[in-house]
């Protein structure tokens, strides 16, 4: 080796830019309250790799996180029956977020914090999920509906090529942040999250924006969080 003087900094990487990481915390807004409930329904078990990737998840630092499993609940009962039991809670009821997570999606370990630093910038949007596709050949992105369109609709859009954020009618469940300040609102119909067969068939996600557009809620999907869908009958995530 060439010999040589060195001189170690040891002030750190951040610290030898305190402007620059100060607009990276700022833009995170980590320094706010962000406590968030993860909402998991589950009729019966979940696969050990889904289990796995939401082992790894990791959320705003220092911040409260409450995970509620609703078992053996229809997937809008259980959505609807524990946000109600959220709101009826003296502490719970002040957080600020609830993450919406399903026993077949696989997200990827920084989902949360990225939807939390979109949720940050963007205050117009009560919902912001990260994008999935449907099951099979052939499977298209959760990013339901066109909003230039005046007639309310759930057609299926294009994710963002570069990975950017893609305003829609509606959003799946699998990955999804929401404000819970939204829940309190008394005009919204309930049960907020409703799988209905009767009159016509719509899925509980879209079930409920049909409602929450109604009164000026909007949503997104961050193409840049990348959510697998796994089947456990093929062992194919999609």
């Amino acid at each position: 080796m060439k010999p040589q003087l060195v001189i170690q900094d040891f002030g750190g990487a951040h610290n030898a830019d305190p402007d620059g990481t100060r607009a990276r915390l700022i833009k995170g807004g980590s320094w706010k309250k962000q406590r968030i409930i993860v909402i998991l329904p589950a009729s019966d078990l979940i696969p050990a790799k889904v289990a796995l990737t939401h082992w790894n998840l990791y959320f705003p630092p220092n911040n409260g996180v409450v995970r509620m499993l609703a078992l053996g609940m229809e997937v809008g009962d259980a959505y609807s029956t524990t946000i109600e039991q959220i709101l009826a809670h003296p502490e719970l009821s002040q957080w600020e977020y609830v993450l919406t997570i399903e026993h077949d999606n696989t997200p990827p370990p920084d989902g949360v914090v990225k939807l939390a630093e979109q949720m940050e910038a963007h205050p117009e949007f009560s919902c912001i999920g990260g994008v999935y596709f449907t099951k099979g050949e052939g499977g298209v992105a959760q990013i339901w509906g066109d909003p230039q369109d005046p007639v309310l609709n759930f057609r299926p859009q294009l994710p963002h090529p570069n990975g950017g954020l893609v305003e829609c009618c509606g959003t799946g469940m699998g990955f999804n942040l929401w404000r819970l300040s939204m829940f309190k609102d008394s005009r919204l119909r309930k049960p907020w999250f409703k799988t209905e067969k009767h009159v016509g068939v719509a899925t509980q996600d879209l079930y409920a924006w049909s409602d929450l557009r109604k009164y000026g809620y909007r949503c997104a999907i961050d193409c840049s969080v990348r959510v697998g869908h796994y089947d456990h009958t093929t062992d194919t995530t999609w």
